[in-house]
């Protein structure tokens, strides 16, 4: 979503922090975050820059963690460009300026990954879990609690359902597709919860996760080398925080039985402890659907955003999607 914030205040940032001189700044309609813009800047000399624009000034633990894996060896990622005072972001009024350099390819949502792709995402992973995090790095992460928040808010949008009626068109179909789920979705809410009160008392070990591994974090460029993107929510959690994508349908990819082959080839063998698997897989399910419900219910949001986000949403419950793939997650631990 574009924030309040000029172009050209962007352009003179760059100018002046960066040493960029832009020629042209285009806004990308990508991304799910509310909370971020991004851009390609081509500057004069030809080169291209990948700008992310997210608001509040709370974002260091991002180029934090890129820093840590890049230190660690870890190749498939791309470290941002420190501004001309050495700082890998920048802050301008009200927002984070974080700038990389921009890698054409494509995203593991239209484009799949290859055998040998696989097998190398899998590796990175492992690489990436088995990272000893320095304790004053550790404070700075989020750790995994297995917070009611998210299914707290979807009880609440049914709630808000029943008590408001809708102002217009999508809102309308949002909130009919809500009642004629509720059986499913109130499954989803309360599987979560269940799972949720399970492990907690398991103590796994935690480990560094990306925490949104999908395939539209992972960027294939035109040398099929691929790179491991958007790290600006890591986690202290198990490490079937980040292995759930793997299989779990985001978007109705990398749900095929071959591609989980070839990925547990490169991580090697584990033990995957299930339950924590299946909790995973509903509660993030819960998390979109609270996360968008609140969208499409602000009809301030532009019509386009929403009618992208609603399609996001029922695609969830398509065969072979998230829910499907979360529920026989769940039934494979009987």
């Amino acid at each position: 979503m574009k924030q309040v914030l000029s172009d050209q205040r962007i352009i003179d940032c760059l100018n002046t922090d960066y040493g960029i001189k832009v020629a042209r700044l285009i806004f990308l309609p990508i991304g799910a975050d509310m909370n971020a813009s991004v851009y390609k800047a081509e500057a004069d000399n030809q080169s291209s820059y990948f700008i992310k624009l997210k608001h509040g000034h709370h974002h260091d633990i991002s180029a934090t963690t890129i820093a840590l894996l890049h230190d660690a060896g870890i190749q498939q990622i791309i470290p941002p460009i420190k501004n001309t005072r050495g700082q890998p972001i920048q802050h301008v009024d009200d927002f984070t300026l974080i700038v990389s350099p921009f890698i054409e390819g494509q995203d593991g949502f239209s484009r799949d990954l290859t055998d040998d792709q696989w097998v190398t995402l899998g590796k990175v992973m492992r690489q990436i879990h088995e990272i000893d995090v320095p304790p004053s790095i550790q404070r700075k992460i989020r750790r995994e609690d297995y917070s009611p928040k998210w299914r707290e808010a979807v009880r609440s949008l049914y709630a808000d359902i029943e008590s408001n009626p809708s102002t217009d068109e999508i809102s309308s179909k949002f909130i009919a597709f809500m009642k004629d789920h509720a059986a499913v979705i109130h499954r989803l809410v309360n599987r979560a919860e269940q799972l949720g009160k399970q492990i907690q008392d398991q103590s796994p070990d935690f480990v560094l996760c990306h925490s949104d591994i999908h395939g539209g974090n992972v960027l294939i460029d035109g040398n099929y080398i691929i790179y491991m993107v958007d790290w600006d929510d890591p986690i202290m959690a198990p490490k079937e925080r980040d292995l759930m994508f793997i299989g779990g349908g985001v978007a109705n990819v990398w749900n095929k039985p071959y591609e989980e082959n070839y990925f547990y080839q490169g991580y090697g063998n584990i033990e995957i402890n299930m339950a924590i698997l299946a909790y995973y897989r509903h509660e993030r399910i819960v998390e979109d659907i609270a996360l968008i419900g609140q969208q499409l219910l602000m009809t301030s949001v532009d019509n386009q955003i929403r009618m992208e986000s609603y399609k996001h949403f029922t695609d969830q419950f398509e065969p072979r999607g998230v829910v499907e793939i979360a529920f026989k997650t769940d039934e494979n631990l009987i």
